[in-house]
């Protein structure tokens, strides 16, 4: 029999899943390109499927007039997931929806990656990961000192814009529609709430 022949191994080759609370830089390196966003922030994983139309409506929409301000304005660079973003602190980079960096700060970003704190971040929340975005990522985002956060509820037709003040996040509008949003990092910009989820 096979079974008698072939001499069985000395030790048993098992492979190891991290624990949450273990994963590192170098799990995430080996994570496949194939459609999931794959985060680790410090050592938990955290994964979540490709996002639904409405959210990446929201998403460009917003995006691309951000993107229009701070380019005619001559204010600094507005970027879009993915873009690897690396915290001081946080060896595994997170990747914000959007984000913006003034033109004073343009030297923390690297050819492959920002390397340093942006100064404005919006995520656009889904309902697979709202608590995500709205507990870890903020406290994260509140740690390091990215100075305004903005959530966007794409199903509620809802922006809310939180302000860093004495180290801590508060809320200074919930904005829906009829109402025009406004940003203190990316001086004079204003949309319509509709305009972003038309």
């Amino acid at each position: 029999m096979l079974e008698t022949t072939l001499a069985k191994p000395k030790t048993k080759r098992v492979s190891q899943i991290p624990r949450q609370g273990e994963w590192t830089y170098k799990h995430w390196l080996n994570f496949p390109n194939d459609g999931w966003k794959y985060e680790i922030i410090n050592g938990v994983l955290y994964m979540s499927p490709a996002p639904a139309i409405a959210h990446q409506d929201s998403s460009g929409e917003l995006f691309a007039q951000m993107r229009f301000h701070a380019k005619n304005n001559d204010l600094g660079k507005v970027l879009a997931a993915p873009t690897d973003v690396y915290l001081p602190g946080h060896p595994v980079p997170v990747q914000p929806d959007i984000l913006f960096i003034k033109k004073d700060r343009l030297d923390i970003i690297a050819e492959d990656a920002v390397r340093g704190v942006p100064d404005l971040v919006v995520e656009i929340l889904s309902p697979s990961n709202e608590s995500y975005d709205r507990t870890t990522k903020m406290k994260l985002y509140e740690q390091v000192g990215v100075p305004e956060y903005w959530l966007l509820t794409y199903w509620r037709k809802t922006i809310e814009v939180y302000q860093l003040e004495n180290g801590v996040y508060k809320l200074t509008g919930k904005y829906q529609l009829g109402e025009i949003v406004h940003s203190s990092q990316l001086s004079g910009f204003e949309i319509a709430v509709e305009a972003i989820f038309a």
